[in-house]
This record gives C-alpha cells, structure tokens and sequence, in this order.
C-alpha cells in the first residue's frame, strides 16, 4: 500500500513537472472584441496544464497595442506562444523579430500583413466584406459594428443570443488605425501557424489562405465564420497545443544538437 501509494505521488510530481514546463499561452483578442472571445478556448487551455493570459487592449493605436502586448509578454516566465485574432493578428505582427519571450505565433482568421503594408489599403483592394460593409463611426473617431451586422456576419455561426451578448461588449476600433502602416514583421522571425475561416464573412478566406502561405504557416481550415474560436473552439485549442508541440519538440533537439 506504502510502495503504491508512493508510485501515485511520483506520478503526480512528474506530471506537474511536465506541466511546468509547458510553454505561456497569450491571447489577443480583435475588434470588436474583447478577451473574453477567447473564454471557451482558455477553458480547455487551462484543462490541460497550460498558463495562459488574454489581456485587454485598447484598440486605440497599433503602436499602444504594441507596447501593451510587449508588457504581458514580459510578464512570461519563458517560452510563450501567442494567439492573435483577428486585428489581433496586426498586433502581435508588429511585435517584430524584438519580442520578449516569444516561441511562435497563432494567426486565428487575422490579419498577417507585410512591412510596408496598411490595412485600409488591403480593404480597398475590393468590396467591404459584409461583417464590415457599415461601419458606425463615432465623433471621437471610433468605428463599430451595427448590431445587425454583428450579429448576422461577424458573428453569423454564434448563437444569436450570445452573439448579442459580444455586440454588447464589443471594442471599437479607431479608425485612424486603418492607415497604419506596418513595420518589421514578427513571422519572418518566428514560426507561425494560422486557422483559415472557410466562411469568414470579415476577412476573405482567400486573403487568410495568402497570409498564410506567405508567412509559410502551418494552416488548418475550419468551416467557421469570423470567429472560430466562440463557435469553434475545440479546433483553435489543438492548434494552439499543436504550436506548443513543435515548440516543446525544437527545444529539445536544440540542446542535443549543440
């Protein structure tokens, strides 16, 4: 009994040590958003040992957004993967190759430009999408999405009812944000993986599939509107712990190959 007892606390001890050396997870979350859009996702991240963060930003100006990140990244006890959706996929590309901590990247149906590029210049490459087609724009230079079209596009495969819960709770983003210009890029530096939305009514598919084969990310695709990780959030958890995988995977072989 002694002998068996002591074998199940060893056990234990040794699966809490793997925990520990599971890489952060931080989360950042788009327009329109906040970082509760990421609760069913952090649930199962949790579950599973990980140490995650989504904290929240303003949406004010890329370079605060940027400075704020670099904060919560600093915070990381070690290596980190982040998670970005969305507009949150500008932030976490801005961070450049100078990036505190970081292991990798999670585009999740976001944004992935190159330097040089701006997101107003993107979006005038075609028609709005329909998540985006009214935009409210406020006195203070704010824009946010009508709740028919939140509710209908942006969130077109949430159910309506917590849909309108987000709509209620959503982030403006500023517009001068649009003509932003991107600097050094973030997945030039580190490895990426990205989840196209198959039915992302905000960013084309097809312009997520472009982000994704130029950044040579490793891509799943969901059939998911614009946020796969409220109405898909099983499949955004595996390919956040499929990035740590590798992660944890490279920096084993490292030592050993030195």
């Amino acid at each position: 009994m002694r002998r068996t007892a002591a074998k199940g606390a060893l056990r234990n001890q040794l699966e809490e040590f793997e925990m520990s050396k599971l890489p952060n997870i931080v989360l950042v979350h788009g327009a329109w958003a906040d970082g509760s859009s990421w609760s069913a996702v952090i649930e199962r991240l949790q579950r599973d040992g990980f140490n995650v963060t989504a904290p929240q930003f303003a949406l004010t100006k890329l370079s605060d957004d940027v400075a704020r990140l670099r904060e919560v990244l600093a915070r990381q006890n070690g290596p980190t993967i982040v998670a970005g959706h969305s507009y949150g996929g500008q932030i976490m590309t801005a961070l450049g190759k100078d990036a505190t901590n970081v292991a990798g990247l999670v585009y999740v149906a976001a944004f992935g430009l190159d330097q040089g590029e701006s997101l107003g210049a993107l979006l005038a490459q075609g028609p709005p999408s329909p998540a985006i087609a009214h935009l409210d724009i406020d006195k203070q230079g704010y824009a946010w999405l009508p709740e028919d079209d939140f509710v209908s596009h942006f969130a077109g495969d949430v159910d309506p009812v917590k849909a309108k819960v987000m709509f209620a709770a959503q982030q403006p983003l500023a517009v001068s944000t649009f003509g932003e210009l991107m600097g050094e890029v973030a997945w030039k530096s580190f490895p990426s993986w990205y989840l196209v939305a198959q039915s992302d009514e905000a960013i084309p598919a097809d312009a997520e599939r472009l982000f994704a084969k130029r950044m040579g990310a490793t891509v799943v695709e969901v059939n998911s509107n614009h946020l796969p990780m409220v109405s898909h959030p099983a499949e955004v958890a595996d390919l956040i712990e499929s990035a740590t995988e590798k992660i944890q995977q490279a920096d084993a072989v490292s030592p050993a190959s030195r």
